[in-house]
């Protein structure tokens, strides 16, 4: 049988290549064309360390919708999309290098130090909220008190009339004078401003052991008292009522100083110079501050973005 020539061996082979690539080009497609698994991306999990930036902000209560924190520059100069609560200015400085995202350790207590990074605990719905994010992924938190900064300790908080009298005379022991009236001078004749009150009073006479002083106002004056302003009602010879200028459309915006720093709650450590109003009783006629933190008591807004995610 004759051997078959050059041309039909080249032949064949162009044909197995042929057929080869057609393979190849059916399983090349087939392989671009298959969706394919990929690799997860990486989510916070109980045990993680994450930076976040964040806005907080009031979801109760008289400051309902304030910034009250946020670690966002660009947020505290922007007064008029974020509205900042009573306290925010005392806590917060003007300096854009104070401003950087939190660093949190997800899950329960401590501190966990990763380079030049310290990562610490936060109150249980902040901490919660973050499980399941992944990197640059924004959420809104809603945090319940119980999962926040629990409830208001009544121990640190204080009723007052809304409406009171003020004897036209007082007398004080000549030993605390200067105490009651700093500022004043001690002796009969002299006027000054009285420091709880505002209005003018007068030093009436003066013994080795009591002073005498006259509160000197009229109907209709007012005055400052503390946060808030006091108008006078009604003088008598002997008495003169007033009313407190708090109602319940402005409780929510005053912030008030106190002479000396209260601990909250009563010999802690935690100790602040402020309170605000926590409510008005017009029925009763009273209202009541409250030297809590500011966030204690209240449900709180999160918008937090995830920075960065480092495995636990």
């Amino acid at each position: 049988m004759p051997e078959p020539g050059p041309s039909r061996i080249l032949l064949v082979v162009l044909v197995v290549i042929t057929l080869v690539a057609a393979a190849l080009g059916v399983w090349g497609a087939n392989y671009l064309l298959v969706p394919k698994a990929k690799a997860p991306f990486p989510t916070v999990q109980v045990g993680d360390n994450v930076s976040v930036n964040y806005i907080g902000s009031f979801g109760s209560g008289p400051q309902a919708g304030r910034t009250f924190d946020t670690s966002l520059f660009n947020v505290y100069q922007n007064n008029a999309t974020y509205p900042k609560s009573l306290q925010f200015a005392s806590t917060h400085g003007g300096s854009p290098t104070t401003y950087k995202p939190l660093d949190v350790h997800v899950g329960g207590s401590g501190q966990y130090t990763i380079g030049n990074s310290t990562f610490g605990s936060t109150v249980t719905g902040f901490w919660q909220g973050l499980v399941g994010m992944s990197g640059n992924q924004t959420r809104f938190l809603v945090i319940p008190p119980a999962l926040g900064y629990g409830a208001i300790n009544p121990a640190c908080t204080e009723t007052f009339p809304l409406a009171f009298s003020v004897p036209v005379v007082i007398v004080v022991p000549a030993s605390n004078f200067t105490v009651r009236f700093p500022g004043a001078t001690l002796s009969a004749g002299t006027t000054f401003t009285d420091p709880t009150y505002g209005w003018t009073d007068l030093v009436l006479s003066v013994n080795s052991t009591a002073v005498a002083v006259e509160h000197l106002t009229s109907v209709g004056e007012t005055t400052p008292s503390g946060a808030w302003n006091i108008t006078v009602t009604q003088v008598t010879t002997t008495t003169i009522s007033v009313q407190v200028d708090i109602t319940t459309s402005n409780y929510g915006r005053v912030l008030g100083t106190f002479p000396s720093a209260r601990a909250c709650p009563p010999g802690s450590q935690s100790t602040d110079m402020h309170y605000e109003i926590l409510s008005v009783n017009s029925v009763a006629g009273t209202f009541t501050i409250n030297w809590n933190s500011e966030v204690t008591g209240q449900t709180l807004l999160f918008q937090v973005t995830i920075v960065n995610i480092l495995k636990g």
